[in-house]
């Protein structure tokens, strides 16, 4: 039943199902059977003369009990690696084609969250100044990716006297997520206040404001086109909705924050995203790493009938080459 709605978002009646199932039930019992699951919440009933369709209890219960997972061919990988992994590009580049890839390979829309700032493993800081008390902050992950921040100083500092700091912190932190980083420098500065020196306290003073929130992510989307073509958003408000609620990046973290623990493939269905505009829509995520360390996650966006037997490989695939990328010197 499920899968003949997943295909036609139609409710499906009970002589459908009689005719295409292997069970030799007839329509009549099957009407009684469909009627006991729509008392149990596993099934709904638009009105008197329609078929039913699940509900989301309904959808979970076939997700985690009954769903048959397709795995990916050797062909199908071999597309996603090509366009994903066949060439060195920039991380955020990377990224942007991930999201491209988990949408055209759905159907639907593409999620990447890009790594958030305190999960950056450090490889590399470096300071500018640009002038009197401002100082550019530049941070190299162990990805690739480079994260610029203005900070402002009450010390005046020369240049020079920043690039004996940004040694110093290059020393001690390197290797280390931006999150460990800011809580070593804190107790450092709780344990050895007053026995450091000089050069040790200005390194961990301009770190500790170096390192110190916003947190801060970016998100790549691709795929809002495919959106247009399900029946469940045809309603242009619902639609404007939905969208809306992709360009908020708070609504994005927020969902983000949710997901990026524990590891592996989660499945969130309408309500359970708990984003009021994505009631109509189910989330299917996974994390990706880095080192051995979570630093972000990528998913994809659909209809609650969404082809979760299809996706779920998708999105699980994607996910593990993503993390062999970033891992690959």
């Amino acid at each position: 039943m499920v899968e003949d709605y997943t295909l036609t978002a139609e409710p499906v009646g009970s002589r459908t199902l009689a005719k295409k199932s292997d069970l030799s039930l007839s329509p009549a019992t099957i009407r009684n059977i469909m009627s006991d699951l729509e008392e149990m919440g596993l099934l709904f009933q638009p009105h008197t003369s329609a078929g039913r369709i699940p509900t989301e209890k309904g959808l979970r219960f076939y997700i985690d009990y009954l769903l048959n997972i397709h795995e990916l061919s050797d062909e199908e990988q071999q597309i996603i690696r090509s366009r994903c992994g066949g060439h060195p590009i920039e991380p955020v580049d990377l990224f942007r084609e991930t999201s491209r890839v988990l949408s055209s390979s759905s159907h639907y829309l593409g999620v990447v969250w890009a790594p958030r700032l305190s999960m950056v493993v450090l490889q590399h800081i470096e300071f500018v100044k640009l002038r009197k008390h401002l100082v550019l902050v530049i941070l190299v992950s162990t990805t690739g990716m480079v994260h610029n921040r203005l900070i402002e100083v009450e010390e005046d500092f020369s240049q020079s006297e920043m690039d004996h700091l940004s040694d110093h912190l290059n020393s001690l932190l390197s290797g280390l997520s931006l999150h460990q980083v800011r809580e070593i420098l804190l107790e450092q500065m709780r344990q050895e206040k007053g026995a450091y020196d000089r050069l040790l306290e200005q390194a961990l003073n301009l770190g500790e404001t170096a390192f110190s929130p916003p947190d801060e992510t970016d998100i790549f989307i691709e795929g809002r086109v495919n959106i247009l073509n399900e029946p469940e958003f045809s309603s242009a408000s619902r639609m404007s909705d939905l969208f809306r609620a992709f360009e908020e990046k708070a609504t994005m973290v927020k969902l983000l924050d949710r997901f990026i623990s524990p590891k592996g493939v989660r499945i969130a269905i309408g309500s359970e995203n708990e984003v009021q505009e994505m009631g109509e829509c189910s989330l299917v995520v996974s994390t990706y790493g880095c080192g051995g360390e979570v630093v972000g996650a990528l998913g994809v966006i659909g209809p609650r009938r969404m082809n979760y037997s299809r996706v779920i490989p998708l999105v699980d695939y994607t996910a593990k080459l993503l993390t062999e990328i970033l891992e690959t010197p």
